[in-house]
């Protein structure tokens, strides 16, 4: 599963004691894998106001990827801003662990790179 990706996932668990803490779900015992990918500035520009940039920071921070603190004013003339963006989102690859949330500690399985976004009976 790529970060860009799980910068899209939240918890629904219906009783989730905090809504507040469902985004975002933090890892644990993530095993990465670095999967060499295209780079498109184009579309790495486009994807930008689409994520939120802070739990981009915090996911990458947890775990030990380096992102800028902000996004520059004009990203499409950063080279390294780009770089760095298209290393954490689309070739860092988490292939085994899990999600957990903030809010309620449920946890989502990752397999093979695949997370497990179903939920019980009781808990939708």
């Amino acid at each position: 599963m790529r970060l860009i990706t799980h910068n899209m996932l939240k918890c629904h668990v219906k009783n989730c004691d905090n809504p507040d803490k469902q985004f975002p779900l933090r890892f644990k015992g993530a095993e990465l894998e670095q999967v060499e990918a295209e780079r498109n500035d184009e579309f790495l520009v486009r994807m930008i106001p689409r994520l939120d940039w802070r739990a981009l920071l915090i996911t990458t921070k947890e775990l030990g990827i380096e992102l800028p603190e902000n996004i520059p004013e004009e990203p499409e003339n950063d080279d390294a801003f780009l770089q760095a963006l298209h290393t954490a989102i689309l070739e860092t690859h988490v292939k085994e662990g899990s999600m957990v949330c903030n809010g309620c500690s449920h946890e989502y399985k990752i397999t093979k790179g695949i997370p497990n976004m179903l939920l019980a009976e009781h808990e939708i």
